[in-house]
């Protein structure tokens, strides 16, 4: 079998398909638990926390030249170490939130599966009766 063929097979085969929409629904989702997360949620906790801003939450690691704002995104650019536990906060949020929805989804396509009746068993075809009913009235006339 040529490398090519067997690729394609490999490729074409329903789990692999699945896959493949799953991780680019799975993208899109993760984009829309960002925005939730950053622009609703993160907003909503730092005015709790008296306008707290969590992306904005660093300890700078080394000396701040002279010129350069005091904040994340230039000191990045300046090439300063810092230690951005803001940013792991707001992710850490994003992955809770993810998880949490991932599970309700799991728990309920379990409950559907419960829920649904299970298949009717496939009717006997009708060689296969025949055949019974033979190898019965033999073991009878024994």
């Amino acid at each position: 079998m040529s490398f090519m063929k067997e690729f394609r097979e490999f490729a074409v085969k329903g789990n692999v398909m699945d896959l493949a929409v799953g991780v680019i629904i799975g993208a899109a989702f993760g984009k829309i638990v960002d925005s939730v997360v950053n622009d609703l949620i993160m907003p909503l906790v730092g005015l709790v926390f008296g306008k707290l801003d969590f992306s904005n939450l660093f300890v700078v690691l080394g000396t701040i030249p002279d010129g350069v704002p005091r904040t994340l995104d230039a000191l990045k650019k300046a090439g300063i170490p810092v230690f951005a536990y803001g940013n792991f906060i707001t992710v850490a949020v994003n992955f809770a939130i993810l998880a949490f929805i991932i599970f309700l989804m799991v728990k309920q396509i379990n409950r559907l599966k419960r829920d649904t009746p299970p298949p009717a068993p496939a009717a006997t075809p009708e060689d296969v009766v025949l055949l019974r009913e033979i190898r019965d009235s033999l073991q009878q006339k024994r």
